[in-house]
């Protein structure tokens, strides 16, 4: 019996052995599901804030290409306009020197008027003169109409001032001394009038 007793012994205290080791092993794991877990929870806000961090930039990055297409597609349509007002301007100004030389054909047709004769001569320079004038007129050339028109001073250049032959021509371009001409509706000349007073 006290053999029975010693083996019952041994074997509590092996169960108690067992029962301790376990425990043991228990919290161990419960440390180390909890030591997981945190380690799991710490990679998740470590991904997260590198996510976060990443998208940021990304953000960035697209802000930037937005801001680089748009300045581009600006300097593109900036240099179009710039080609374009230079060959505006260069036309301008050939079409400028180009106006004396229409003064000089009506000059030459008014004279030629008074005189008899020489049919043929203002026949070819009456044609040179309207395929000039037409030239022009397709080029964007208007002569600006100031005869008898109120005298403004954005569009008119007064030479002098003379009585006015009646009441109603007082304050009105009385005579055009030489033509002023629109390019496109911009003047490039100013008709030279005078006015009467």
């Amino acid at each position: 019996m006290e053999d029975k007793k010693g083996v019952i012994k041994n074997k509590e205290k092996q169960d108690h052995t067992t029962r301790k080791e376990t425990e043991k092993k228990n919290r161990e794991k419960k440390t180390s599901a909890k030591q997981s877990k945190k380690a799991v929870e710490q990679t998740k806000k470590t991904v997260e804030t590198r996510e976060t961090a990443a998208e940021e930039k990304i953000a960035e990055f697209q802000n930037k290409y937005i801001r680089l297409s748009a300045d581009f597609d600006n300097y593109r349509k900036r240099t179009l306009k710039e080609r374009i007002e230079l060959t505006k301007t260069a036309n301008a100004e050939i079409l400028l020197n180009l106006l004396p030389v229409m003064d000089d054909f009506e000059r030459a047709l008014k004279s030629m008027k008074d005189t008899k004769g020489c049919k043929e001569i203002k026949d070819g320079i009456d044609l040179i003169y309207n395929k000039f004038s037409e030239f022009l007129k397709s080029s964007g050339i208007n002569e600006i109409n100031a005869m008898h028109k109120k005298f403004d001073t954005d569009i008119h250049e007064a030479v002098t001032k003379i009585p006015a032959p009646e009441k109603k021509l007082k304050g009105k371009v009385l005579d055009v001394i030489q033509k002023g001409y629109y390019l496109n509706e911009k003047i490039i000349r100013y008709p030279k009038v005078v006015i009467g007073d």
